[in-house]
C-alpha cells in the first residue's frame, strides 16, 4: 500500500512541479532559472520539515516516504537543474553555470537544514 501512496504522491508531486513551473517561467524569465531554483528549494524545505517531524516522532516513517520520496521527489527536479546547467556550460555562459550549482547548492541545503530544525523546535 505504502507503495501505490507513494506513487500516487510523486504524480501529485510532478504535477505541482509542472504547474509552478509554468506560472513562475510566465512572470519571468531571468537569465538564471528561478524556476527551477525556486521549486528546488521550496521541496528541500518541504523534505527538511518532513525529517524534522520524524525525528520529533510527530510522523511516522510510512507517512515521511510518501510525502518524502513521493511528493518531494516528483515535486524537485535536481536532474533539471543539471540539463539547465550543462546548457548554460556548453553556450559559454560559465559564470551563470557556476552562480546556478552556487545558488542551488546553498538554497536547497539551508532550507532542508532551516526545515529541519523548525519542525524538531515545534514538534518537541
Amino acid at each position: 500500500m505504502t507503495a501505490l501512496l507513494i506513487t500516487l504522491a510523486g504524480g501529485l508531486g510532478a504535477a505541482l512541479r509542472f504547474w509552478a513551473d509554468g506560472a513562475i517561467r510566465a512572470r519571468w524569465q531571468p537569465a538564471l532559472p528561478v524556476a527551477t531554483l525556486t521549486i528546488n528549494t521550496a521541496g528541500s524545505l518541504l523534505l527538511g520539515v518532513l525529517v524534522g517531524l520524524l525525528g520529533a516522532g510527530a510522523l511516522g516513517p510510512d507517512t515521511v516516504a510518501v510525502l518524502g520520496v513521493g511528493l518531494c521527489g516528483g515535486f524537485t527536479t535536481f536532474s533539471t537543474a543539471m540539463v539547465e546547467v550543462a546548457r548554460m556550460w556548453r553556450d559559454g555562459h560559465r559564470r551563470r553555470c557556476l552562480a546556478t550549482l552556487a545558488l542551488m547548492t546553498v538554497a536547497s541545503t539551508v532550507a532542508a537544514a532551516a526545515g529541519m530544525a523548525a519542525a524538531t523546535a515545534l514538534a518537541t
